[in-house]
């Protein structure tokens, strides 16, 4: 009895330690997202940087984490909030994929060009490490999110907008603006989008070939 006691103690306090460490280091993390410290240049790098500052304040709240983005976007100059624009419409488009796709359609049971659309810009606004990981396979999604998250962040796709008005002072939008530039260069995620990456999928196959989404969501 006692030697069952004292391994029970044991187990209690190992997973007491890896609870305080997990806790240590998401503090630790979020303190460092806090501390939002500005680049001298609009990259990949830096957009994640805005994208990870805008999770840690936001409380999974879409409206509160669109704010953030937007907060920290319009310090930038114009030329850099294009080129947050630009790199945005490239994510969308790189995550154009029957596999993601079939993410959706497991998730929330239908897929419309609209909710693809959103559904995209959730992906991306769960952060790079989600992104690419579910980009590689959708499984990761089913270790990575709660189910009752809100699959939809159109408002994404406005905070180019948003932040380059506050930058510039301008109200109606011209050919200057951050998404006309974009598109101009090609990157249309819309009707001039390039073909979905990837193969089709039948509905019934979803559960074999994604088996942990599957069952995480049914």
């Amino acid at each position: 009895m006692k030697k069952f006691k004292f391994i029970l103690f044991l187990v209690l306090t190992i997973i007491s330690c890896q609870l305080k460490n997990k806790n240590e280091s998401e503090e630790k993390s979020k303190k460092i997202v806090s501390e939002f410290i500005k680049g001298n240049k609009m990259d990949e790098t830096e957009f994640w940087k805005i994208i990870d500052y805008s999770i840690a304040n936001s409380k999974n709240d879409n409206l509160e984490q669109e704010k953030r983005i937007v907060e920290k976007l319009s310090a930038y100059s114009p030329e850099h909030i294009i080129e947050f624009e630009i790199i945005l419409r490239q994510l969308i488009i790189q995550a154009d994929d029957f596999k993601i796709m079939a993410a959706q359609k497991i998730i929330e049971g239908y897929v419309s060009d609209d909710s693809y659309l959103y559904f995209r810009c959730w992906l991306i606004g769960k952060g790079e490490k989600i992104y690419n990981g579910t980009i590689k396979n959708p499984d990761f999604l089913s270790e990575s999110i709660s189910p009752d998250d809100e699959f939809n962040f159109e408002g994404l796709l406005y905070v180019s907008t948003e932040a380059y008005k506050i930058k510039t002072g301008k109200i109606k939008e011209d050919a200057t603006f951050p998404r006309d530039v974009a598109y101009l260069k090609g990157l249309d995620y819309d009707f001039g989008a390039p073909p979905t990456k990837g193969a089709d999928w039948k509905e019934e196959d979803l559960p074999t070939t994604y088996p942990k989404l599957w069952r995480f969501f049914n």
